[in-house]
This record gives C-alpha cells, sequence and structure tokens, in this order.
C-alpha cells in the first residue's frame, strides 16, 4: 500500500539547513494499524506530511497504491489526496458555521458527487460514527470526542486507501481517547489502512505495529500484540 525508500527532508533555516528526515526506508501493508512515535523535533509530523501529500521529500521514492508520487502539480496531488487519502487532526479542522453533516460532505463535493447523494452517504458515516442524531449540530455544539468523530466520519466519506491521524487524541481526556481508539480500531478492523502518529504510549500500543523516529531515522520498527480499547470504555 505504501513504500517509501531512501526519503531524505531538509528545511532552510537562514543561511542554514536542517536536516529532518535523514534516509527514511518504510512500508505499509493494506489493512495495517501503525503508530508512527518520536519526541518534538524527531521527524514524525513531517514524515506524515510527505505520506499527506501536503509536502514533497528531497530525494528519495514515495509509492502509494502502486503510483509513485512525484512531480505532481497542486491540483493533481490534490486530486490524488482525495482519491487516496483521508486525514483526521488533533484540532479536528471542522468548519465552524457548517453543521456536522455538511463537514462530513466536504469531501463529496470535491470529488462532484450529487447533493443528495453525498448528505446520504455523509448521515451514513455520522451513524456509523454513533452521531447520527448530532447530524444538524454545529461543531460549537459539540463536546471534544464528538467533534473527533465528525472528523472520522469526513476522513472516512471519501472512501480513502489510507486514513491518516495526526495525534487524533491529543486534545482529549483519556476516557474520549479510548473511546476514539475504540473506533479507529472498529475502522482497521474493517480491512481500513491507518497510520497514527501519537507520542502517547497507551494509544500507541492499541495498534498493531509501531514505527518509532529519533533525529530523522527509523530506531525501532516492531509488532505488537494490539489492547484493545473496547477494555476501556
Amino acid at each position: 500500500m505504501i513504500t517509501i525508500k531512501e526519503l531524505h527532508k531538509s528545511y532552510k533555516m537562514g543561511k542554514n539547513s536542517l536536516h529532518v528526515l535523514k534516509g527514511i526506508d518504510f512500508s505499509v501493508e493494506e489493512g495495517e494499524l501503525v503508530a508512527i512515535m518520536g519526541s518534538s523535533g524527531s521527524g514524525k509530523s513531517t514524515l506524515l506530511n510527505i505520506l499527506g501529500m501536503l509536502d514533497v521529500a528531497d530525494t528519495g521514492t514515495y509509492v502509494l497504491d502502486g503510483v509513485e508520487i512525484k512531480n505532481m502539480n497542486e491540483s493533481k496531488a490534490a486530486r490524488y489526496r482525495n482519491k487516496f487519502l483521508g486525514f483526521v487532526f488533533q484540532s479536528f479542522n471542522l468548519i465552524n458555521y457548517k453543521t456536522a453533516l455538511e463537514n462530513v460532505a466536504l469531501p463529496l463535493y470535491y470529488q462532484r458527487v450529487s447533493r443528495k447523494e453525498r448528505y446520504e452517504k455523509s448521515l451514513a458515516y455520522l451513524e456509523k460514527v454513533g452521531l447520527k442524531e448530532w447530524a444538524g449540530h454545529l461543531p460549537s455544539e459539540l463536546s471534544g470526542g464528538q467533534k473527533q468523530r465528525v472528523a472520522i466520519a469526513r476522513a472516512l466519506a471519501a472512501e480513502p486507501k489510507v486514513l491518516l491521524a495526526d495525534e487524533p487524541t491529543g486534545a482529549l481526556d483519556s476516557k474520549t481517547s479510548y473511546e476514539v481508539m475504540d473506533l479507529i480500531q472498529k475502522i482497521n478492523d474493517e480491512g481500513n489502512t491507518i497510520l497514527v502518529v501519537t507520542h502517547e504510549p497507551d494509544i500507541a500500543d492499541m495498534c498493531t505495529r509501531i514505527v518509532r523516529l529519533k533525529d530523522g531515522v527509523i530506531v525501532e520498527d516492531k509488532k505488537v500484540e494490539q489492547v484493545r480499547a473496547s477494555q476501556y470504555v
């Protein structure tokens, strides 16, 4: 599903250059639930941004679902993002003046799905995350956990090949975090490929594999016996 080889990424800092990723080799099979861990500055967010086609590597190769991602203009990259990738962020990134239903429907609008079909589909995904009855509510009327569930429904609505979650529980209390991870695990159980960036060991343990970055290189990559979040919910 994902293969990257010899990935390097640097950023200009005035006259100096900061080498963030230093020859990353990394692959993800279809259906995996992978935690990417590392302290601040380890390169995990940069790696996720490259995987999400929000940034490009200086050198190296990135293959997503059999397609090499390179030399794409912004419009072509946007089409691939919408086709292959779903995003969940720590800050939810919901549009405040749109209802939960309208937020979930947004990716389908960009896929040019008809209004009737996208609202029917969005309502089905809200039901999937347990928020059908909140479809008409604005983000300001939702709890943090509910906002993240809406964000997950929005990410899933476009039926992406890969779900990228950047600190999806970072703004949530422990109980709500486990509820969100329970939902993510259930989505993974259905065969969806999911990558979760987290700094929380208990959240990483709820994945099936942990990849640890330090100073721009992978220092550990291991499969783990998954802890099911349902036991804490």
